[in-house]
């Protein structure tokens, strides 16, 4: 990499902050393809490419560059939340999760406590609830039944592969072979599909206060009480002060006023709804949001009364 390449990676850096986002990547594409691996620049244009919603683009960009001579820590933790971003939204939560939490066991970060937070109430709302089979008729029809034990394994086991050298593995491990899994104990308790469920729920619950412990005044946070309230448990009353708290914290955050439009319509105030939603359809949009822009967008036409 020659010395023009950092003048060229700082000139598109430069643009980045000033907006000129497709200059800046044209840019981007050009010292990579020279051998710049900066850390700065790799997430810099990692973000570029995930906001427009290039995941399967930014995902394997970052798993290339992952080991990028001296990232910090903290860039680290930047570039697996933005992996696991990719992951979640190229329908493979699963792995997003999984390298979260490897990542968790490591230390705590507020960035992870957000991110998987939100990863989970993603992954246990109530409206992707399985149709579970009748507890009585899971010896019938076939249904593998897992026990604390190997479901703790399994996890473990599935955090450690991630698949496709996610990052943090230098080359990805190998299932484990279906005949040398630990038999269960006949005395263990076995959980159904609806417990294993029922677990992660709590499971997710648990983190999220976790979470709030750690800061009890991180906007996100507190939305992903919320959210989880809201969407998982279906406690919308037990909802609305964690959004409210959340509000408090950070007037413009997309979800929490898109979450607190739905009371203000509930109570019939549509003009405090539409207000609120107007202030966050002008956000900044991330993969993590739980509303789209275009959502925002008729939420507001609707209550305009615009068809």
């Amino acid at each position: 990499m020659g010395f023009m390449t950092g003048l060229k990676a700082n000139k598109a850096y430069r643009l980045q902050k000033s907006g000129q986002t497709e200059e800046a990547i044209k840019i981007y594409e050009e010292v990579f393809a020279e051998g710049l691996n900066d850390p700065r620049y790799v997430l810099s244009y990692a973000l570029l490419i995930i906001r427009k919603g290039e995941y399967q683009k930014a995902k394997d960009f970052l798993v290339k560059h992952q080991k990028a001579p001296g990232m910090t820590p903290e860039q680290r933790v930047t570039l697996l939340v933005d992996y696991a971003a990719c992951c979640y939204r190229l329908g493979d939560i699963d792995k997003g999760i999984n390298t979260l939490e490897q990542q968790h066991r490591k230390g705590e970060t507020g960035l992870i406590y957000q991110t998987l937070g939100y990863l989970y109430v993603e992954k246990y709302d109530a409206a992707k609830k399985p149709e579970f089979p009748p507890e009585e008729d899971a010896a019938e029809t076939g249904e593998t039944a897992v026990t604390e034990e190997t479901a703790e394994e399994t996890a473990e086991a599935a955090e450690e592969t991630a698949a496709e050298s996610a990052p943090g593995e230098a080359e990805p491990a190998q299932q484990p072979d279906e005949e040398t899994k630990p038999e269960a104990a006949a005395d263990e308790k076995e959980l159904s599909p609806r417990e294993a469920w029922d677990a992660g729920v709590e499971k997710a619950e648990a983190f999220i206060r976790a979470s709030l412990e750690y800061d009890d005044e991180d906007p996100i946070c507190l939305d992903n009480m919320g959210q989880f309230l809201y969407r998982v448990r279906e406690d919308r009353a037990g909802a609305k002060e964690w959004f409210e708290k959340a509000l408090a914290n950070k007037d413009s955050q997309i979800d929490t006023l898109y979450f607190l439009s739905l009371y203000d319509e509930e109570a019939g105030d549509n003009e405090a709804a539409l207000k609120k939603l107007e202030k966050a359809v002008v956000g900044r949009f991330s993969p993590l949001n739980y509303c789209s822009k275009e959502t925002v967008e008729k939420e507001i036409l609707r209550l305009k009364g615009v068809n």
